[in-house]
């Protein structure tokens, strides 16, 4: 009797745990066996495709065969053994080298000319099977991506509600993916401590367990969040069908941080105004340092005429710069007025913004297809496509997202968030006398794009609008100051301009008291 291998093969390792086929090609191979006197001295189990080459049982299997462990070697089908011609050519050198090659439903001699031709044929078609199960498999996964549909697995806060139908937001884990990425985005955690944090949360990986510092980053740097669908092995992107759980305006945010830093940075000693003061000579930020129960912020430079500031003037110098902010009672009464006939004239300018932004948003749908067309006319490279597809789909996710809000909120969208706006400006002053050094932090961050120190004094500039506020007692208009009424009207206008080319602006409190707040439209 010969000594034989015997080999059987599934292409996945599900199909080896819940299918029968593996107990089914060994029933068989045994029988043939049998039939044909044939010792099986060893047998070989894979559960691994045969479109590529690379099987580390089969390729130990050859290797055996070639030391001359065995005879001859029994393989179920023909497509069982190999579906790639690489490897059916290793099985043929091994038939020539005196090896007997038997399949168990194909009665082939390959040491024929006739036995060897019908399985190069049989192993061709198989081959071409695996070209074409290839070739369909990617048709269909594409189409389902051109139809806004994600045919994998959901990332961690959606769910699968089954083929043809888009992911839906889980609603225990989503609000806590939208947290992860709005704490990210504060700057005041790194993706070890933001681990932390969202565990403390709840957020769990798939397994119950706690995400990985790996699993968070691929999370945060993961568009299909706000939207949008991303290849990691092929960078291309198309426009998701799915409900979006994070702003585009958050996640831009975050992909700053995460490209800017590299390195996490601990802070040993929690100063109010670290790395917020710079120096007006030399641009460097001042040191903050502990003397005599005191903080004293340092410029190190050689030679700076900046010295050092105390940490009690810098406050008391920024609270004064912050005061211009606060409103007093009478532009409080003309400000309802104002807001009330805007709110009622506001349906003709509501239309108009509608009607821009939905001409944006179809301007760039217009780009993306003669982008399309020009990468078809092979007119720009595949990088360049996917970089500037990959950027018109993220324009276009923040157009549409400021038209989902400004239909939400109906023809009073512009009036309302003026109204918002000035009530955040105005408490400003409050909140900077009772809010606690992490909520001043954030404050200044909103409010303020730069603070400068000359010698001991300090100096605060304003973005956008709030220094329109702050420098509203100036003659803005060509009116005197007494003329309030005038100064007002340009201002709001000018508001409106500002914040309608601009995200919505909050300054984030999470200590409030009556005292600190008033209502424009009480």
């Amino acid at each position: 009797m010969k000594n034989c291998f015997a080999y059987t093969r599934v292409s996945t390792a599900k199909q080896g745990e819940q299918g029968v086929s593996l107990q089914e090609q060994r029933d068989a191979i045994t029988r043939y066996a049998d039939r044909n006197s044939l010792k099986i001295v060893q047998w070989y189990e894979e559960r691994e495709t045969a479109a590529k080459r690379g099987r580390a049982v089969f390729t130990q299997m050859l290797r055996q065969l070639k030391n001359g462990d065995a005879n001859g070697i029994i393989i179920h089908k023909i497509d069982r053994s190999a579906r790639n011609l690489r490897d059916w050519a290793d099985l043929g050198e091994l038939s020539d080298g005196g090896i007997d090659v038997y399949f168990v439903n194909e009665s082939l001699d390959l040491h024929s000319r006739g036995g060897r031709l019908s399985a190069d044929i049989q192993a061709v078609v198989a081959a071409d099977f695996i070209r074409n199960l290839r070739e369909e498999t990617r048709k269909g996964f594409y189409g389902r991506l051109k139809q806004g549909l994600y045919p994998m697995p959901a990332p961690t806060g959606y769910l699968d509600e089954g083929k043809g139908r888009p992911k839906a937001p889980n609603p225990v884990k989503a609000p806590l993916v939208r947290k992860a990425f709005e704490l990210y985005a504060t700057g005041r955690y790194n993706i070890t401590s933001l681990a932390e944090a969202v565990f403390k949360l709840g957020l769990r990986n798939r397994n119950g367990k706690k995400l990985s510092r790996n699993g968070l980053s691929v999370m945060l740097n993961n568009p299909f969040y706000i939207g949008l669908i991303r290849l990691r092995r092929t960078g291309e992107s198309f426009s998701g069908s799915h409900e979006p759980i994070v702003k585009t305006s958050v996640f831009r945010r975050v992909q700053d941080i995460l490209r800017g830093r590299t390195v996490a940075v601990e802070n040993r000693h929690d100063f109010l105004f670290r790395r917020l003061l710079k120096c007006r000579l030399c641009r460097y930020s001042l040191i903050a340092e502990r003397q005599k129960g005191h903080v004293y912020y340092r410029c190190h430079t050689p030679n700076c005429a900046v010295k050092c500031v105390r940490e009690e003037s810098v406050h008391d110098q920024l609270a004064e710069q912050v005061l211009p902010l606060q409103l007093d009672g009478v532009e409080k009464h003309y400000i309802r007025k104002k807001l009330s006939a805007m709110k009622r004239d506001w349906a003709k300018q509501y239309e108009d913004n509608l009607r821009s932004l939905t001409l944006s948003i179809g301007a760039i749908e217009e780009r993306l297809n003669r982008l399309t067309d020009a990468y078809l006319d092979q007119v720009i490279d595949k990088s360049i496509f996917g970089q500037k597809k990959t950027a018109l789909l993220l324009e276009k996710k923040g157009l549409e997202e400021k038209l989902s809000e400004l239909k939400s909120n109906g023809t009073a969208a512009m009036p309302n968030m003026i109204e918002e706006f000035l009530e955040l400006a105005g408490n400003a002053y409050l909140r900077w006398k009772m809010a606690i050094d992490e909520e001043k932090r954030d404050l200044l961050r909103d409010i303020a794009s730069n603070c400068e120190v000359d010698q001991k004094t300090v100096t605060l500039k304003l973005k956008l609008p709030f220094s329109e506020i702050a420098a509203r007692p100036v003659c803005t208009n060509g009116a005197p100051y007494r003329d309030r009424a005038r100064t007002w009207n340009r201002l709001i206008l000018r508001l409106s301009t500002i914040l309608s080319t601009q995200p919505s602006l909050t300054i984030p409190s999470n200590r409030q008291a009556s005292t600190a707040t008033f209502n424009i439209a009480a």
